[in-house]
């Protein structure tokens, strides 16, 4: 029998990392967990990743949960929509409506995607290539990002150059992000 003794903070975060993994967690639910973690702890999705035998990616893609509206989350935490259909409605700009569309519907995921890049407003066409490889390739590289990151990432592109957005929720975030840009360890 191992025994150790753990302050007021060490035993919060250990009771967090066993529900985490032993209680049955929508993904809302354990998305607000890994965020808690982060916020209140410190840890980085790659540490956090490997406190609870996840990936790193699986920690951001549910973190990236955590971006949509309220009673999106509400719908996920109800059993309403599945994770991947709520991945999919990350990137709409109105993820409620079309939440709602997609429950009404009962659309698969694969639907739902096509709900969503059907619901985004037409770019002008860019100067070399079809619009449709063009724009799946801004939104891979804006998953590849948003997935490095575990931030939402939002890139514009227009023939005179382009704009790319980092959303963060805590100041936490904000240092990680600028820690990044200058090179610094985190």
């Amino acid at each position: 029998m191992i025994v150790r003794e753990f302050d007021d903070v060490e035993t919060l975060e250990v009771a967090i990392l066993e529900n985490i993994q032993r209680q049955d967690l929508n993904a809302i639910e354990e998305a607000e967990a890994y965020k808690r973690l982060m916020d209140e702890f410190g840890h980085t999705q790659e540490a956090l990743g490997r406190l609870v035998h996840k990936s790193r990616s699986h920690v951001a893609n549910l973190l990236r949960l955590l971006d949509l509206p309220q009673p999106v989350r509400s719908m996920v935490a109800a059993g309403e929509l599945s994770m991947g259909h709520a991945r999919a409605l990350i990137p709409a700009d109105d993820a409620e409506a079309l939440a709602e569309e997609v429950v009404r519907r009962d659309l698969s995921v694969r639907d739902t995607e096509k709900l969503v890049r059907s619901s985004k407003p037409r770019a002008s066409a860019p100067s070399r290539g079809s619009a449709g490889a063009f724009n799946a390739d801004i939104e891979a590289l804006e998953r590849q990002l948003g997935d490095m990151l575990g931030l939402r990432v939002k890139i514009t592109h227009r023939p005179d150059g382009g704009l790319v957005a980092l959303s963060y929720s805590s100041l936490d975030q904000l240092d990680m992000i600028c820690q990044r840009l200058s090179g610094e360890r985190i």
